[in-house]
């Protein structure tokens, strides 16, 4: 079972608790009305999708309801690091090779 820390409750709890929320760090548009089809299209579908970390959002449903960043390695399904949302993502370049939460 994967364990996920909750940067804004401070717990460790099963993914279960947990939903999935897309890309992270996305740049919502400020105008959505002033949008085409197309360029609506590229924000709501067109996203990354590398073999590596990627920048997720997340939301502890079942415990404090909020959302928070995680830095997960598609490749292992490792979490690296978790952080709350509106805090800048982490420079992982200079973890160290253990597991970060």
């Amino acid at each position: 079972m994967l364990l996920i820390h909750c940067p804004c409750c401070g717990v460790e709890r099963p993914e279960i608790e947990f939903r999935y929320g897309g890309e992270a760090h996305i740049a919502r548009p400020v105008q959505p009305a002033d949008l085409d089809d197309h360029q609506w299209a590229e924000f709501l579908y067109m996203r990354t999708n590398p073999k590596g970390v990627m920048a997720e959002r997340w939301r502890h449903v079942h415990g404090c309801g909020r959302f928070f960043n995680a830095l997960r390695d598609t490749v292992s399904d490792r979490f690296i690091a978790v952080y709350k949302t509106g805090e800048p993502r982490p420079d992982i370049s200079a973890a160290s090779g253990e597991g970060a939460r």
